[in-house]
């Protein structure tokens, strides 16, 4: 310790014996490249010298020997890594508010996943520190997706952002968005996500990136609720319009589990299941209603094969705006294509179809 002050010392007298050199050399003077030089080497050293002490060799690269506040940031850079996987807005449903990223992560840092994280991040081994960040973000973003028809008065985000939503009052839309959030908290989700008020649908840059990230999305919740507001008894949920609306066929084909709800939000079904996708009965139904097989409903996987097939399950398929018919389409070919709003639906799907006939070489497609 004492030879570290000492070497200490000895470069701070150095630095100040270099200063007062290179002022006692005016400008142009013979020296005064010699005494800016000896500076620049000093600063280096000092520079180098406490680098070391704030890295000691052997734990520059080792988290866990990071203070408090690198661990913070480790976690954070984790976060949002994670987070990129689901939706940039996301319903809070124990106060109602919509929460972008970084209040995302505020209720994080809040949460007991964090707390266990930064108490017990030491005896994690090295390889398993991200990987216990992961978890434990993923554990905490449990999220509930709503599948619906749009009817009247849908919140929409500009109208409710900052605002807790179970304290609005007004339209059937409104009164629809507060229950599926008082369901998904009461099923024991604290975050959830509506098409209505999650999107920022003023962006053509975001709205670009919900469609394309859609699918994704549902596939990735851990519980899509879809609601049938024309439904009134159980049993009956094949009548709904819901089955006729192209938006509904990749929410109902990307979800893993998925709960049918009647207009006053009883389960479609009285019988207990864990999830309606796999409900014999339910099944029946569904493949009845869309035309796709049970075995699509129960394990889809997005791609161009098979690409008429999946062509016809739409065909019958509307949208409120036309275009939306092929974009509704883009998550279950896994494609990426831009959004033009404004284009025909001639046009938007013939780029669809051009585009799965470069994948996969079925020109039989444009005969679907």
């Amino acid at each position: 310790m004492f030879q570290k002050q000492h070497e200490h010392r000895t470069i701070e007298e150095a630095i100040s014996l270099a200063h007062i050199a290179s002022g006692l050399c005016p400008p142009g003077h013979p020296g005064q490249a010699l005494s800016h030089e000896c500076l620049a080497r000093y600063l280096k050293a000092k520079v180098r010298e406490r680098s070391s002490r704030a890295h000691p060799k052997g734990a520059q690269n080792d988290p866990l020997s990071s203070g408090s506040s690198d661990i913070k940031n480790i976690i954070r850079r984790v976060f949002f890594e994670i987070s990129e996987k689901f939706p940039p807005r996301l319903l809070h449903t124990p106060t109602g508010v919509i929460c972008n990223r970084d209040a995302q992560l505020s209720y994080f840092e809040g949460s007991h996943q964090y707390k266990r994280l930064l108490s017990s991040i030491s005896s994690f081994a090295k390889q398993k520190f991200q990987t216990e960040i992961s978890d434990s973000v993923i554990d905490f973003f449990q999220i509930a997706m709503l599948s619906h028809r749009w009817g009247s008065g849908e919140p929409l985000l500009r109208e409710n952002e900052g605002k807790k939503i179970y304290d609005l009052r007004g339209t059937d839309g409104l009164a629809k968005l507060q229950d599926f959030c008082l369901l998904a908290l009461e099923r024991n989700f604290q975050w959830a996500w509506s098409d209505t008020c999650c999107i920022d649908k003023d962006s053509s840059a975001e709205l670009q990136e919900a469609i394309g990230s859609m699918f994704s999305w549902y596939h990735q919740s851990s519980l899509t609720i879809v609601y049938l507001s024309d439904v009134f008894d159980t049993g009956s949920l094949a009548k709904s319009a819901w089955f006729t609306r192209g938006w509904t066929l990749q929410e109902l084909l990307a979800s893993h589990t998925v709960f049918f709800y009647t207009c006053d939000w009883s389960l479609c079904t009285k019988r207990a299941t864990a999830n309606h996708k796999t409900d014999p009965a339910v099944l029946e139904e569904l493949q009845k209603a869309t035309g796709v097989a049970k075995r699509h409903l129960m394990n889809f996987s997005p791609g161009v094969d098979d690409a008429r097939s999946r062509l016809h399950w739409a065909s019958h398929r509307r949208t409120t705006r036309p275009e939306d018919i092929a974009y509704s389409l883009f998550g279950i070919f896994k494609v990426h294509l831009p959004v033009l709003y404004g284009e025909s639906a001639e046009n938007a799907l013939g780029r669809l179809l051009a585009e799965i006939i470069s994948r996969s070489g079925d020109v039989s497609v444009l005969d679907w």
